[in-house]
């Protein structure tokens, strides 16, 4: 796999929501899905959505995420 430039990460995560969504129908990643759509200029619907997207980038790339999921007894 190579390298994404942001906005390649962002329409990944686009395209992955889009086809859960086909899937499930599920409301939540629908209204998910409404806030992130691009408008013309190229912003998102709902601003807060880009700048938690940006802040969990951030997180990734500093080591902060760790997605194995852990068995506990």
């Amino acid at each position: 796999m190579t390298e994404m430039t942001k906005n390649e990460a962002y329409l990944a995560m686009f395209a992955f929501l889009e086809h859960w969504y086909s899937m499930t129908q599920s409301d939540d990643v629908g209204a998910l899905l409404g806030g992130m759509s691009l408008l013309p200029d190229g912003k998102t619907y709902d601003p807060a959505i880009l700048q938690d997207w940006v802040d969990a980038v951030e997180k990734v790339k500093s080591g902060e995420v760790d997605a194995r999921q852990v068995l506990r007894k």
